[in-house]
């Protein structure tokens, strides 16, 4: 047989799992402004703000004295027993023995997906939310179905009995994002205690995302401040360390720290060793100059929390009342996180319009459609910035209503 004659090889692609992802539409939007000067990019989650500087010292430190070998996979003692201090603080004792430390919140959260989750699993999120979390869970083959939040007078809400109606016998893992990204809505108490009831009932497993947990706005809206004043309702407030509850969390939002990859896991000791074993065949260790940076955060940081808390509730403040003044635009604000998720013209097509947007007048925000069709409709503005650049962008806005004669 000649070579002629040999088959032609079909074209290597991924598993079909993998082929069926969706991809990120807000990258799509970014890639969309390359090239287009003076864009003002509202569309990721983070602030403009670098990382303070006690926590870049620390890091400096820790590689100036040679920390760059190998650490445990769960993470360095000192770093889980700070960890064990700052979520005990918040959220009632908590051993070292239930903290893992991981590389990146997104890591925590396909590693807690990966501890419960396999093919053919029946998973239930609640929507809209942060595409990665409903990704995930595809990724080993398990099948998703969401629960969409309502959007109304009040804002984005829950409906607990729609909720709990979804949460079947057959159902391995809920998916909670609170605060949520990308609606800034925050589960109640007794929210969370009416669905861990239920999850207890039927042996589902809970993983709750609560890295915007300390970006948390209600009581100062209130006026009032009361014993969870400094975070959002927790699961770990309601749940033992040992049952069917892992929360994950990070510390990109609440100091700043985006892009060093640093994240924590809170699960049952029981998990431990097997968590251990994921975290090799994942990514081994969190860098060990990166974790002296997080004990530096966690010990150091609160002051800091504290002020970065205070500066984004203004700017949540000052960004809602001006959008509140655009024709078409309805907004409603939110009690956590750092997005205003709102619908105006155009936004039943918000990719196309988000697209539009960067091209023609270089506002650079997130479509809904990005976040799950629940999402449509919207689109989310990251206000973590300040006020003279939310300003820019709120003219640029009208200016691209007034071009397509919105009013």
């Amino acid at each position: 047989m000649s070579e002629s004659d040999l088959p032609v090889p079909s074209v290597p692609n991924a598993r079909d799992a993998v082929r069926a992802l969706r991809p990120s539409q807000i990258r799509e939007v970014a890639n969309a402004g390359f090239g287009v000067a003076d864009v003002l990019p509202f569309w990721f989650g983070e602030s403009d703000r670098v990382t303070p500087a006690f926590i870049r010292d620390a890091a400096s430190a820790a590689l100036t004295a040679g920390a760059t070998f190998y650490t445990h996979n769960l993470g360095i003692a000192p770093l889980r027993a700070a960890l064990a201090g700052y979520v005990s603080g918040l959220h009632g004792t908590t051993s070292p023995d239930h903290i893992a430390v991981t590389s990146a919140g997104v890591n925590a959260l396909m590693l807690a997906a990966q501890l419960v989750v396999g093919a053919g699993d029946r998973v239930v999120a609640v929507t809209p939310l942060w595409p990665n979390l409903v990704e995930i869970p595809k990724i080993l083959g398990a099948h998703v179905e969401t629960v969409a939040l309502g959007y109304g007078e009040r804002g984005w809400q829950l409906d607990v009995e729609q909720l709990l109606a979804a949460l079947t016998p057959d159902t391995k893992m809920l998916l909670i994002n609170s605060p949520n990204n990308p609606t800034g809505w925050v589960m109640s108490r007794d929210e969370q205690r009416a669905v861990l009831a239920h999850c207890r009932r039927h042996g589902i497993w809970i993983v709750a995302d609560e890295v915007y947990e300390r970006l948390y706005y209600a009581d100062a809206d209130s006026g009032t401040r009361g014993a969870h004043s400094r975070t959002a309702p927790s699961f770990l407030d309601l749940a033992s360390r040992d049952e069917r509850v892992i929360c994950v969390n990070s510390f990109s939002k609440a100091w700043l720290m985006t892009g060093w990859r640093l994240g924590w896991i809170v699960a049952p000791a029981s998990l431990m060793d097997d968590l251990g074993k994921l975290v090799e065949y994942n990514t081994s260790c969190a860098p060990a100059f990166v974790q002296q940076a997080g004990i530096a955060a966690v010990q150091q940081g609160e002051r800091f929390t504290q002020e970065l808390v205070l500066d984004l509730k203004a700017s949540r403040d000052h960004l809602v009342r001006a959008l509140s003044a655009v024709p078409g635009v309805d907004v409603k604000t939110p009690p956590g996180a750092m997005y205003l998720f709102f619908s105006m013209p155009g936004a039943s097509r918000s990719l196309e319009l988000c697209k539009a947007m960067v091209r023609e007048v270089g506002l650079g925000v997130a479509p809904g459609s990005a976040f799950g069709p629940e999402g449509e409709g919207f689109v989310r503005w990251c206000y973590a910035c300040d006020t003279v650049r939310l300003d820019a962008g709120v003219e640029r806005l009208k200016r691209f209503l007034a071009q397509h004669g919105a009013h």
